[in-house]
């Protein structure tokens, strides 16, 4: 009897406004046709403890949560979905996608925040080896992903309390995605999210595509 091999573990990154959602539902449709099994979670989130926590996070009210006890929020409600959801499904044979991951808390509190070095840290301890083989990276600055959720996402959803904070915030998050695509490039794939929906699918295509064809040899 053969030994299952592993799922595929891929996340999908980038700052707020650069359109992660609808290339996720782009993603699915990819794995379907396939016909390959894989799981779509989400950050923070993704198991009942989990959500609790995203819960904490997001809410508005919050407004005195210090920067640290934000980070190891996002670290538990990591910690929680990884052995909870993510390990199994991979051992199993499974794919996991999973909307951001622990390089949005790198570039989110590590940058954003200032927190530097000791996010890393904190995170590794939530993983341990549980990394991505693919992190698909939407790139948008700052500026123009904020104004495409003034412009649309608040006629949805209003914005949650990381979504409202500064400019200056934001932008630092950015630089802080593409510093981490400089770290990692053999990982983190960076795709101009400016292009159209279309174009940007099909860049996604080419990654997934050569994600799999390696992963075949």
């Amino acid at each position: 009897m053969t030994q299952e091999k592993r799922g595929l573990f891929i996340t999908v990154e980038g700052p707020d406004g650069a359109g992660k959602s609808t290339q996720i539902n782009y993603i699915k449709k990819y794995f379907e046709e396939r016909g390959e099994r894989a799981l779509f979670t989400r950050e923070p989130g993704g198991t009942k403890i989990s959500e609790k926590i995203r819960t904490l996070i997001l809410d508005k009210t919050n407004e005195n949560m210090s920067y640290m006890t934000e980070a190891l929020l996002y670290a538990a409600a990591r910690a929680q979905l990884v052995e909870e959801i993510i390990e199994p499904t991979l051992a199993s044979g499974n794919h996991v996608i999973c909307d951001r991951f622990i390089d949005s808390s790198i570039a989110y509190q590590g940058y954003g925040r200032g927190l530097g070095m000791s996010v890393g840290i904190i995170n590794g301890f939530a993983v341990g080896n549980c990394m991505p083989d693919l992190t698909i990276l939407l790139k948008l600055d700052s500026d123009r992903g904020m104004d495409r959720i003034d412009s649309e996402g608040s006629k949805v959803r209003p914005k949650d309390r990381l979504e409202s904070e500064s400019m200056d915030f934001h932008r630092e998050v950015y630089k802080g995605y593409l510093q981490l695509e400089r770290d990692f490039p053999e990982r983190i794939r960076g795709i101009d999210a400016g292009q159209s929906i279309e174009q940007v699918s099909d860049d996604i295509k080419a990654e997934l595509d050569r994600l799999f064809e390696e992963r075949n040899r």
